[in-house]
């Protein structure tokens, strides 16, 4: 319930954006952990712009801490410094590997298609990046920011599949 809920809060700060999106400065709100500083290293990282197809996506300034915006109006918003999910079975939880070999756990929350907020399963501190569907996909943006997020320590959780969990453990033993 916690994680609809905070998907319910991006998707409602996704939104103002639209409305903001003339102004040059994109206001978020900075996530709890953003002064983590490994969240530093994601944001010196984040790339200038974001393509998909023959569509480019520039970065834009932000006035939040850890995080990164990008399009306008504005298409995607990373923030750096989110609570890290617990395991879950309610949503998806998806490995990326980016070109460069960065493999990254996203759990994927669609319950305001069409925006889409994927947060690292594996990474300590979280980032959490919400994406208009409408505009890009996630493979262009997960690709794009990937070598920034790889910088972020492992937290010893990854995603696993139905093959992966033993049928004759007893749950909470």
């Amino acid at each position: 319930m916690k994680g609809r809920r905070t998907a319910a809060i991006a998707a409602a700060a996704f939104l103002a954006l639209g409305l903001a999106a003339c102004s040059p400065t994109v206001a978020l709100d900075p996530a709890p952990d953003a002064a983590d500083p490994a969240c530093a290293g994601v944001t010196v990282r984040l790339p200038d712009e974001i393509d998909e197809d023959a569509a480019k996506f520039p970065q834009r300034e932000t006035n939040a801490q850890a995080t990164g915006a990008w399009g306008e109006p504005t298409v995607v918003v990373l923030h750096c410094g989110v609570a890290e999910p617990p395991p879950t079975s309610e949503l998806p939880c998806n490995t990326a590997t980016d070109s460069a070999g960065n493999s990254i756990d996203w759990l994927v929350d669609d319950s305001d298609d069409p925006i889409f907020t994927f947060t690292t399963y594996n990474k300590k501190p979280a980032v959490s990046v919400t994406i208009d569907y409408d505009s890009i996909g996630s493979a262009s943006v997960l690709d794009a920011i990937s070598t920034a997020v790889s910088t972020l320590p492992e937290n010893g959780h990854h995603c696993v599949g139905l093959d992966d969990v033993d049928p004759t453990a007893t749950p909470g033993a």
